[in-house]
């Protein structure tokens, strides 16, 4: 497949992370050794523009780390991962901003490292400050927002970066039930024309929104193609 018609390919990607369960003195770092887990294990993956695909597994299957991983929030061990267009991530809103800028402030930097232009960032300002309802607050420093707040300005920049590739995680919950609402039918509009990731324990809205789908296990692909058949598979694995 040409790779002009690819929103994502990922080549043996794998993950590391290396585990201490409790802080070892200097001497022990050295004569111990090290556990090793493994998140995510030689990965190959080709995801076509305009492709929705879901991703399931039980917890601890690698889902978010493959996730952080495409968007850029942490990188692999082995491996590649190329995308082809802008990345916006639903996942780790808050990751970017810095506590002691305003929040318009962070709107820029958070905005950049989206990789938006300033003229960009400015021409959308007011757009962003309005779907977020924190014109009261945009001077303040950010340290003074709620965890709610950091959410919700996290979530509009991220939707009005007007991403090619958009991850979505199901565990969003950014501010009240009213604006989680009002999120949720922004994500159902940008399901009808960008690349979607969409991570979900619930079956019926992977089957619903997304053709196809993977099931990770234990950090591997164990099974993708038609939602569907995957779903299938991975429920005659838990029953």
């Amino acid at each position: 497949m040409s790779n002009q018609q690819l929103a994502i390919k990922i080549e043996n990607l794998s993950k590391k992370y290396i585990l201490h369960h409790e802080k070892p003195t200097l001497v022990e770092s050295f004569l111990k050794k090290k556990e090793e887990l493994w998140a995510l294990k030689n990965i190959n993956l080709e995801i076509k523009k305009g492709e929705k695909l879901g991703i399931i597994g039980p917890n601890g299957a690698g889902k978010s780390t493959l996730l952080k991983i495409i968007c850029g929030i942490t990188t692999p061990t082995t491996g590649t991962v190329n995308t082809n267009g802008r990345v916006a991530s639903l996942i780790e809103l808050t990751a970017g901003f810095h506590p002691d800028l305003t929040g318009e402030e962070n709107i820029y930097v958070n905005g950049l490292l989206l990789g938006m232009s300033r003229k960009e960032i400015k021409n959308k300002f007011k757009a962003i400050v309005n779907f977020s309802e924190l014109w009261h607050f945009i001077d303040s420093p950010f340290y003074t927002y709620s965890g709610g707040m950091m959410l919700r300005l996290g979530f509009s920049i991220a939707i009005h970066s007007d991403p090619d590739i958009l991850i979505v995680d199901e565990v969003l919950a950014a501010g009240d039930q009213a604006f989680q609402e009002k999120c949720q039918e922004r994500i159902k509009e940008f399901f009808k024309e960008k690349t979607i990731l969409f991570v979900s324990h619930n079956l019926r809205m992977i089957k619903l929104l997304c053709p196809k789908a993977i099931w990770l296990d234990k950090g591997r692909i164990r099974s993708s193609g038609e939602t569907k058949k995957v779903v299938k598979e991975y429920l005659a694995k838990y029953k």
